[in-house]
């Protein structure tokens, strides 16, 4: 779980709620149903037009990568490759069987190994692996930011929208509050989606493909360097270099 994100949105939500509840008339002066229409309505309409209907509901779940991200950390998988290549050296590679791996990608990696493949056509099969999520990544990311360019915009033409309305209706005052409901609360509406959710988001999820890939990389090579069966700690060598001095297999 990404208990930052988690705190992030708790604490957005809570002090601009709190804010809007201690002016007159409450948060409920900020509640406005066309507004919501005008903004959300026209947000979907735009990311729908914009995007492959399948991609859009797949960024949903590429979503999710925000809030719950525990991966096994880097130094464990190195030491656990390391003792991998040991096995593989006293061994061979059919020992690797009997071999318990959390990380998918690297049991993955590890069935290509026992199987026979040569080093060349894994890191092939690895890397065209690590290109497709890096792709899915980049469209869920997209999407996001999609979403926080088109929320504003739709949130300034509602405010055109509530301002042509309330000029239409100058000589009946009572007419002039809900139509200036609509032009102020569409800005805020479509502000608040765009700079709190949906741009966040694509950012961490940049960031969450990164650390993968990287990850993955560290994989790639270390699976190569236990096919050629290089020295133990040759291979620790060249890993650590993926990492920060602070977190490197000792």
């Amino acid at each position: 779980m990404d208990i930052g994100t988690i705190v992030g949105l708790l604490i957005g939500i809570g002090l601009l709620g709190s804010a809007m509840s201690m002016g007159q008339g409450g948060i409920g002066s900020f509640i406005d149903v066309p507004s919501v229409l005008v903004v959300f309505g026209g947000t979907t309409a735009g990311t729908l037009i914009m995007f492959p209907l399948n991609a859009v509901l797949a960024s949903f779940n590429i979503a999710m990568k925000t809030f719950i991200h525990k991966p096994q950390p880097s130094s464990e998988i190195i030491a656990k490759m390391i003792s991998m290549a040991t096995i593989v050296r006293k061994d061979g590679l059919l020992a690797l069987e009997k071999q318990k791996v959390e990380d998918g990608f690297l049991s993955k990696a590890i069935r290509l190994l026992v199987d026979g493949i040569d080093h060349n056509t894994i890191r092939a099969m690895l890397e065209n692996e690590i290109k497709s999520i890096q792709d899915r990544h980049y469209d869920g990311s997209q999407i996001f930011e999609q979403i926080g360019a088109l929320a504003p915009a739709f949130g300034m033409i509602g405010t055109l929208i509530g301002l042509v309305q309330m000029l239409q209706s100058l000589s009946d005052p009572s007419a002039i509050g809900p139509a200036m409901a609509v032009a102020l609360t569409t800005t805020l509406y479509g502000a608040l989606i765009g700079n709190l959710f949906a741009i966040p988001f694509a950012k961490k999820l940049s960031i969450r493909s990164k650390e993968e890939t990287s990850l993955k990389e560290l994989i790639i090579e270390g699976v190569v360097s236990i096919s050629k069966k290089e020295n133990p700690n040759l291979m620790k060598a060249k890993l650590n270099a993926f990492l920060s001095p602070k977190v490197q297999v000792k």
